[in-house]
């Protein structure tokens, strides 16, 4: 995968995104504002460059993420050549019980460890919608270093509340449908609207998984799993232990790393169980 210059570069929320369930009005396409250009621009990189640059590049400066609870920061890197940001996430938070705003967890854990392992597991599938992240120490802590990404913008919460329609629906429930699935495979119990951040090619980018990869074996919310992109489906189906422990087995345990496999089984069952009209092929950009 390729990141082009700049721009190419829960279920309460769910039923609201997917436009194909509500229709648009006439109008559909809210003006939105322009964004304040960025101070640099990126060449065409390709994942792994993005990867040694993450792992390489200089730290120049840092300052608080805007969002976000889990003290993220956001970095200047500057290799001499290239100049980009990052997000730093040293996040690594276990309790036997968590309260949060969907009540009470058992065996929480909030770890940077799980940015990593949904961008490995991303690739593995072909769904291509996840940041890269690495591995890199920082002031003495191991954190994960995600690209930050150029051109955004809005998220999606700021999209619902201005009521701003995308040019392609097909193309956008396509990029929903495909991270709704994702959060069940992966067990991200953290979606939120905040997290879903969209560039002005339209591209929808769920980013922050660092509460994800529970060991639950069932589909926390089945009813999610709607459709799929037909390549991915194709992949998924090929994941196996090996596979699994080859790419994440550093980040993620037998356990979660098992029950990766045993919630896409149940993906695949319920897709399968929807017929042929559940896939398609993704619409171009």
């Amino acid at each position: 995968m390729r990141y082009p210059a700049a721009a190419a570069l829960g279920a309460a929320f769910l039923s609201a995104v997917l436009l194909g369930q509500h229709p648009a009005p006439a109008q559909v396409h809210a003006p939105v504002p322009a964004a304040a250009a960025p101070a640099y621009t990126s060449p065409a990189l390709s994942d792994s460059e993005i990867e040694q640059f993450l792992l390489r590049a200089k730290v120049i400066k840092t300052r608080s993420a805007k969002k976000g609870i889990t003290g993220s920061l956001q970095a200047t890197l500057s290799d001499g050549t290239l100049t980009h940001d990052a997000q730093i996430q040293s996040v690594d938070v276990r309790s036997q019980q968590f309260a949060g705003s969907q009540g009470v967890e058992f065996n929480f854990r909030d770890s940077w460890t799980f940015n990593i392992a949904g961008y490995q597991i991303d690739r593995l599938i072909g769904m291509n919608m996840v940041p890269p992240s690495v591995e890199r120490r920082w002031q003495s802590k191991a954190a994960a270093f995600t690209w930050w990404l150029d051109d955004v913008m809005m998220d999606e919460q700021e999209r619902l509340k201005r009521k701003v329609h995308p040019p392609s629906v097909e193309l956008w429930n396509q990029q929903m449908q495909m991270v709704r699935m994702f959060d069940q495979l992966i067990a991200n119990v953290d979606r939120n609207l905040g997290n879903l951040m969209i560039t002005r090619d339209w591209r929808l980018w769920p980013i922050d998984h660092t509460r994800a990869f529970r060991v639950n074996r069932d589909l926390k919310t089945p009813a999610n799993v709607t459709r799929a992109d037909r390549s991915v489906l194709e992949r998924m189906k090929a994941l196996n232990r090996e596979t699994l422990r080859g790419a994440t087995g550093k980040y993620l345990t037998t356990a979660e790393i098992d029950t990766v496999l045993t919630r896409r089984d149940a993906i695949v069952a319920r897709l399968s169980s929807l017929g042929e009209s559940a896939l398609f092929d993704r619409a171009s950009r």
